[in-house]
């Protein structure tokens, strides 16, 4: 059973580039790669729609290591930026699965608003659930004490806004000692996605 283990975070201790890049590549990449293919097969039938898998490969890093590194799931081919789509990633705190609205995606503002329109489907999600307004930091917030209307104007308002929702796996979890339950986790944290990836993606 492929998952992350305590070696996927100690990557981030290692010093320069091409050392780091290197252990993403055969310490990272494969379990992203063996599990979003699976998530992957399971979202296709969810949807009913073709998705491809990306992995991030950091390639205009020229001097500093990646702090963090990801995948996507989405439906463009080419890239996936531009439209809401599914991430699995890793912080040297937390791994984190997303649905992932970023770098100024297609129809942003039109999604806000859906959002805005829909605030139900936000109270329907689990507990647990996190957002993040900037993918290049590793701060996150609980849904459950966020200004969520505050977090998804400013994601409508702001140029460089952006809004990602999901939940997190923290390091030092007792679920990364159990791969099975710890990947149906992961599922269960797309599946409830769903609602918000359908109205996103029909806006865009």
């Amino acid at each position: 059973m492929v998952m992350f283990t305590e070696k996927s975070f100690d990557v981030f201790d290692i010093e320069g580039l091409d050392a780091r890049m290197a252990a993403i590549r055969s310490e990272i990449q494969p379990v992203f790669q063996t599990l979003d293919d699976e998530f992957k097969s399971l979202l296709e039938k969810e949807l009913g729609v073709e998705l491809f898998v990306h992995i991030a490969q950091h390639r205009r890093r020229t001097v500093y290591p990646p702090e963090n590194t990801w995948s996507a799931i989405s439906q463009k081919k080419r890239g996936y930026k531009m439209e809401a789509h599914f991430q699995l990633g890793i912080w040297p705190e937390y791994i984190f699965m997303w649905l992932s609205l970023i770098d100024n995606p297609k129809n942003e503002k039109e999604v806000a608003e859906a959002f805005l329109e829909n605030e139900q489907l936000f109270q329907q999600l689990d507990a647990d659930f996190q957002v993040s307004i900037d993918h290049t930091q590793a701060k996150i917030a609980d849904l459950a004490s966020l200004d969520l209307e505050k977090s998804l104007i400013r994601f409508r308002d702001v140029k460089k806004g952006e809004f990602q929702i999901g939940r997190v796996i923290h390091k030092d979890d007792a679920l990364l000692g159990n791969p099975e339950k710890a990947k149906e986790y992961m599922i269960d944290t797309y599946k409830q996605l769903l609602p918000l990836y359908q109205l996103a993606i029909a806006k865009q």
